[in-house]
């Protein structure tokens, strides 16, 4: 899927253990969050600046933390290890690849590398550069400056590629393990299970067969997919939709609840504009509709005479 920095993204498969989230594909941090959970993944990980993660890191390639952020547990990754200025570890790290550090990086219970071991100087490295820049100054280089300048401005627009599959948390996220606070959407796959209860500041999406172990209250609309579970409260601004072998342990309050004939609440429903029952049969029948208003049907067809 695409990378979106307004969506907390879940990939399929997530599993939410007692303290540690395990998952698959590369796990970006943003800024400013706080993780009460450690993190295991097949992918990379990188962390953003003042991060505060609970658990450790355990990543099968390479893992990034960014300047004043603190881990709470070790840290283990299968390629490479970079942390920023100020950074603190507070259990062991262990890494097959080269390692990269800033100044004032703490590592309670020391570490165990295989590769290179860079330490770099306190001076950042933009003061490097402006010495330089101005001693070509005085040497008359003029045509040199230009030249670094355009560079360096062309390379601010790089990015990291990261995988299909990938774990999202943006900026200023709170995931605890009671509760847990995002200030966005929330996209979570399939077959996944997820623990504590979450307060959204938009709409939330709950793939198919993925079980919430906790309540969600959104100022947006809800949407749980088929065969999902959620073991608490439903609370939202704007509507719920709960598809077929959905089942709800709790009260759904909303603007509008769509209910699958299939689904089951086990709560009471509050719904201020109503409640309207779904048949799985008709749902079908108003996608040909879509489908056929939009010529998708005529297009398949093509695309089978084709085939």
């Amino acid at each position: 899927m695409a990378f979106d920095r307004k969506t907390l993204v879940i990939p399929d498969n997530t599993k939410f253990e007692e303290k540690t989230i395990v998952t698959k594909g590369d796990v970006v941090i943003g800024d400013r969050c706080l993780l009460q959970f450690g993190i295991k993944t097949d992918g990379r990980i990188f962390i953003g600046e003042h991060v505060i993660i609970d658990g450790g890191l355990d990543a099968t390639n390479d893992v990034r933390v960014d300047i004043f952020s603190s881990i709470g547990g070790d840290v283990t990754s299968g390629g490479n290890v970079y942390f920023g200025e100020k950074c603190k570890i507070k259990g062991k790290l262990s890494l097959k690849g080269d390692l990269d550090v800033g100044d004032s990086v703490e590592i309670e219970k020391g570490f165990e590398a295989k590769g290179w071991i860079n330490i770099r100087s306190p001076i950042p490295v933009v003061i490097y550069v402006f010495i330089y820049l101005m001693q070509l100054l005085k040497m008359g280089h003029s045509e040199e400056i230009d030249r670094i300048l355009e560079e360096i401005e062309e390379s601010e627009g790089d990015m990291i590629p990261i995988s299909e599959t990938f774990l999202f948390i943006p900026n200023n996220s709170i995931i605890g393990v009671q509760k847990s606070k995002i200030d966005c959407n929330v996209q979570i796959g399939k077959k996944s299970r997820i623990l504590g209860n979450y307060d959204v500041k938009g709409n939330v999406f709950i793939g198919e067969q993925s079980t919430i172990h906790g309540t969600l209250k959104a100022t947006g609309n809800i949407l749980c997919d088929k065969k999902a579970k959620i073991q608490g409260n439903i609370n939202s601004n704007g509507d719920v939709r709960v598809e077929e072998r959905t089942i709800v342990a709790g009260n759904i309050h909303a603007e509008k609840i769509y209910l699958s004939k299939e689904g089951t609440v086990n709560g009471m429903l509050f719904a201020k504009n109503g409640i309207l029952f779904m048949d799985p049969a008709n749902s079908d029948a108003e996608d040909k509709v879509k489908r056929f208003e939009t010529d998708a049907d005529i297009v398949d067809e093509v695309e089978n005479m084709l085939e």
